[in-house]
């Protein structure tokens, strides 16, 4: 029997419910992107903030291309647990507060008439860093930002929202960028300079674009994990969530209008993000994808398979602790950071899959290695752990028969069809190479990379 409101009677008794009525809340946020991570996180937050009192921040969650959020969640009323799993036990909790899963190529009008609608106040977004549809140099590649992108979709509601007379929205980006509420802003104003200029100036007029740092290791759910949950909940849940119980977020306190309390679940708001966004970038993602393609070039499957070799995890310790560290606030206690992410990497009850991190390598290598690399060569410094992985991720994306999960992936296979393993990294981060906007590398770096592509 599936988990949905009809068959919540059936729902087992140690599994924590919402603290709200869920018929009562109207929907105040619309959300692109309506994956795993938001589920285990945003949605989380907007969860504890209904059941603290707050009313009409129901969520409508929308998927731009794939339909399996939507067929996992519309048949179930948006209902789903969250499964938080460590060494000591898990906690299963339901979330109520996704009222809507939409899937953009069926849903159109409804998109629109929601983005429109007064009651609406928020729309986020987690669409990967390569739903930005972001050039090479950082602008935004118009190829990409079609009418069924996400810029389509808001150029038609927001349309719709200022042609009714109605105040603007908070623009609130959730996804691994630099400055992303920044970067969201940019593209936006970017995109409506071409399609549509006096909307454009209407929406930077009207609308807040605030940046934020997201943090919660959220693995990719399995069809075991999916039985171990019926046996446990007594329903079938196809948007079970599968998590840690470390969860983070960061907001910067720009808003166009009301917000939910999310701070009752945790949320921090301060005024620059900054500090925890270059951390969290540098430090924890940057030993993410370390782990990832070190990981599979030495055979491993799951992060604490990999933190737990000693050769990698001296390679991620100094990334995280000698490299990346460096580079951040004096102020920030970058030891204790490392010491919890370590931790965090080593949880065996995750089983958190490298080749999940290692997808879309080069969307997320710019923030994640090449700006700390960048940091350091202004200082006259190198970064060996740092180079050392992007040999391992060199060697990942060649494929050697294997597939790539990469929008770049086609290219960067013709580059080293073209280039070869000697040319190979003056191809890619030489003075006219494809990553030259963001980091290039020096004599010294070419020869340290050369030499670990050599040992593989």
């Amino acid at each position: 029997m599936r988990l949905s409101s009809a068959t919540l009677g059936s729902l087992a008794a140690n599994v924590r419910r919402p603290g709200y009525d869920r018929e009562a809340q109207a929907v105040g946020i619309v959300h692109f992107g309506l994956g795993a991570f938001h589920r285990a996180h945003q949605a989380v937050y907007t969860d504890d903030a209904m059941a603290a009192g707050d009313r009409d921040w129901a969520i409508a969650g929308l998927s731009l291309r794939s339909p399996g959020a939507r067929d996992r969640l519309a048949p179930q009323d948006g209902l789903y647990t969250v499964t938080a799993r460590s060494g000591e036990g898990e906690d299963v909790r339901l979330i109520g507060s996704v009222r809507e899963a939409l899937l953009a190529s069926q849903a159109g009008e409804r998109i629109v008439a929601l983005l429109a609608a007064p009651t609406i106040r928020l729309v986020s977004f987690t669409v990967t860093e390569k739903g930005y549809c972001r050039a090479p140099d950082g602008s935004l590649d118009t190829a990409g930002a079609t009418t069924d992108s996400m810029y389509g979709w808001l150029r038609r509601g927001l349309t719709a929202r200022r042609d009714a007379g109605l105040p603007g929205l908070t623009l609130l980006s959730c996804d691994n960028l630099p400055e992303n509420g920044r970067v969201l802003e940019r593209l936006l104003n970017e995109y409506f300079d071409q399609a549509d200029p006096t909307l454009g100036r209407w929406v930077m007029s009207e609308c807040a674009f605030p940046s934020t740092m997201v943090d919660r290791i959220v693995p990719a759910t399995t069809p075991a994990d999916l039985d171990r949950v019926e046996q446990r909940i007594g329903l079938r849940d196809e948007g079970a969530v599968i998590t840690e119980p470390f969860s983070q977020w960061v907001i910067e306190d720009r808003f166009a209008g009301p917000r939910p309390r999310w701070e009752v679940g945790g949320a921090e708001f301060v005024s620059d993000v900054r500090v925890y966004e270059a951390a969290k970038l540098r430090m924890l993602n940057g030993a993410h994808s370390a782990l990832a393609y070190l990981g599979l070039l030495r055979g491993h499957r799951f992060v604490h398979e990999a933190i737990a070799d000693p050769e990698i995890r001296a390679t991620v310790e100094r990334l995280m602790r000698d490299e990346a560290a460096r580079t951040l606030d004096p102020a920030f206690d970058a030891p204790a950071y490392a010491d919890a992410l370590l931790a965090r990497f080593a949880n065996p009850a995750l089983r958190h899959r490298l080749q999940q991190i290692a997808m879309d390598g080069s969307q997320k290598i710019p923030q994640r290695w090449l700006a700390t690399l960048a940091w350091h060569q202004r200082h006259g410094q190198s970064c060996r752990a740092i180079l050392d992985a992007l040999a391992a991720w060199i060697v990942h994306v060649r494929g050697d028969g294997a597939p790539v999960d990469d929008p770049l992936a086609n290219r960067l296979a013709e580059l080293w069809r073209e280039a070869g393993e000697g040319g190979i990294v003056d191809a890619l981060f030489g003075g006219h190479g494809l990553f030259a906007a963001d980091w290039q590398a020096t004599d010294a770096d070419r020869k340290a990379i050369e030499a670990a592509l050599a040992g593989v």
